[in-house]
């Protein structure tokens, strides 16, 4: 059995050399259990939405609220972009590149911040149609569901710049990367959300 080179190995007198398993660091395998809660926890949210929906099937939306869905779409190719270039950020890490890594961070910062601006503006068109968190039970739903997404992105925000700071001072290279990599997996999981969010907000409804 052929070994690459670089791969640990237990090998004694008389015994073939044996490829030791890398085990996954313990932050990685916290952030998959953390977003399994995060995961049920927006699963109660589109409960909530869908249970009320049913409740109120003539008030969904109430009448005059006007959701465009062109500007949404637009933001929200902007956050599914910048899926991909905080990939591109996990993979220069990975070859051993953390100047392309940063790079690729701040440009995923920047369409995450894009995307925060586009939601306030649905923000600033809905309430000036009367749709507030008390006007009705949409409002509430809906802000509610988009209000939590939104600290769910800020809080990714937050984590970048933590990655960031550390990584100028040389704490990621490509054998410790274990942070890039959960900050990657819980940006995936923001752009999932907002996806399954933004086709049951603006395009089923």
């Amino acid at each position: 059995m052929s070994v690459r080179p670089g791969t640990p190995t237990l090998a004694g007198r008389g015994v073939a050399a044996v490829p030791v398993p890398r085990r996954l660091p313990l932050l990685t395998v916290g952030i998959v259990i953390f977003l399994g809660s995060e995961l049920m926890f927006f699963a109660s949210l589109f409960a909530m939405y869908f249970t009320l929906r049913a409740e109120h099937p003539s008030l969904w939306p109430p009448p005059g609220t006007d959701l465009a869905v062109l500007r949404p779409a637009l933001f929200t190719a902007v956050l599914v972009g910048s899926s991909f270039t905080m990939q591109m950020a996990d993979r220069r890490i990975k070859q051993g590149n953390p100047m392309a890594m940063r790079r690729w961070i701040w440009l995923t910062m920047a369409m995450g911040l894009i995307f925060l601006f586009g939601q306030a503006w649905d923000y600033h068109d809905l309430t000036g149609q009367g749709v507030t968190m008390a006007s009705s039970a949409y409002g509430s739903a809906f802000y509610t569901m988009t209000g939590f997404h939104a600290l769910h992105v800020t809080a990714g925000l937050i984590v970048m710049l933590v990655v960031l700071g550390r990584a100028a001072t040389g704490a990621y290279d490509h054998g410790e990367h274990a942070a890039v990599e959960a900050a990657t997996y819980y940006w995936h999981f923001v752009d999932i959300v907002w996806v399954a969010l933004f086709l049951t907000l603006f395009v089923v409804r």
